[in-house]
């Protein structure tokens, strides 16, 4: 199935361009330069075939945000590979080096979904990628809940850490700035390095109950969803061009 989707031109076009960010319909007929009915016809395709999703903007109700299943699509290719050949059974290993990268993961109040990705980040490097995380309207203090998720699902400790202002980094070089919320993808200021760009639609956990209690399952589907993204991150961030010395 997956070759069959994937196989048309505009398709193929739409999944590269979701490969890199997620967008709403009206950005991806831009980028495809391609009508927006004609786009939105063929992304209800993809998303029949399991390979998007959407997502309501939790800045603009009105908007949606598309999202590429990655480990649907690497499943899937998995799938054709194996049903075309045996030999072309494919196991992933995690990479056995990484690059001196810098990344910088932005959410509004930096207390769940940007240290959970700065988190993360950190853990499947071992701690060798220059990882970090800001807000541009950063909490007092770190989530509960995202301290109790990552210890105990991750093995992860940041009960030191606390939230931090986009500001107090506004001198630091990034290779990579990634916004996590659709707030903050509209408040995130450019950085004169001219980083590349990537946003994540992710809702925010904190809202999805009252107590802390309520909401600790969506902070888990939070950060397992992170998690499957900065996995499908690294090779990105491994093998990207560097750029040359001045």
């Amino acid at each position: 199935m997956f070759v069959r989707l994937a196989a048309h031109p505009l398709r193929w076009q739409l999944l590269t361009e979701l490969a890199d960010s997620d967008y709403r319909v009206r950005e991806l007929a831009t980028r495809v330069d391609q009508p927006q009915n004609l786009v939105s016809y063929h992304l209800r395709l993809l998303r029949d075939g399991g390979l998007v999703s959407a997502t309501r903007s939790s800045f603009d109700g009105r908007d949606s945000y598309y999202h590429l299943n990655l480990d649907r699509c690497a499943d899937a290719l998995a799938e054709s590979g194996a049903a075309l050949h045996p030999a072309l059974r494919s196991d992933r290993a995690p990479a056995d080096q990484q690059r001196d990268v810098a990344v910088l993961f932005v959410c509004t109040g930096n207390s769940a979904r940007s240290p959970i990705a700065e988190a993360l980040l950190r853990h499947h490097t071992a701690g060798r990628m220059n990882a970090a995380s800001a807000g541009s309207r950063p909490k007092q203090h770190m989530h509960p809940n995202t301290v109790q998720v990552l210890r105990e699902e991750f093995d992860v400790d940041i009960a030191g850490q606390r939230p931090q202002h986009l500001d107090t980094l506004a001198e630091r070089r990034f290779d990579h700035v990634i916004t996590l919320c659709d707030k903050a993808r509209e408040a995130c200021p450019e950085f004169g390095h001219d980083p590349r760009r990537v946003h994540w639609s992710i809702a925010d956990p904190t809202k999805a109950g009252d107590t802390d209690q309520s909401t600790y399952p969506a902070f888990r589907r939070t950060a397992v969803d992170i998690n499957t993204r900065i996995r499908h991150l690294l090779p990105t961030l491994i093998h990207a061009p560097m750029e040359a010395p001045s």
